[in-house]
């Protein structure tokens, strides 16, 4: 979108682009395509722990409160808790 806009659907955004693609078929545009080169940078991992579900609808709930999603709400909380464990060390 270096122009502002999706040159296949002419959307402004990205949200608009999704809503194209939703109820249109890249083989129905595929003449209009051409190859591109891109990197992926992947360093950025996850990892997935078990959380109960009464304690992750919690979690839910005070991350919806606070305007954070429950992802960040959580990441933000274990880092304060190890950071308080290194202290006390």
């Amino acid at each position: 979108m270096s122009d502002g806009k999706s040159e296949l659907s002419e959307a402004q955004t990205y949200q608009a682009i999704g809503a194209f693609w939703d109820t249109h078929d890249l083989s129905d545009y595929w003449e209009q395509t051409q190859p591109v080169a891109f990197e992926v940078d992947a360093q950025l991992q996850t990892t997935c722990y078990p959380v109960e579900n009464a304690l992750s609808a919690k979690l839910r709930a005070t991350a919806a409160q606070r305007g954070v999603s429950a992802e960040t709400l959580l990441n933000l909380w274990l880092q304060e808790k190890i950071t308080q464990e290194a202290v006390a060390k």
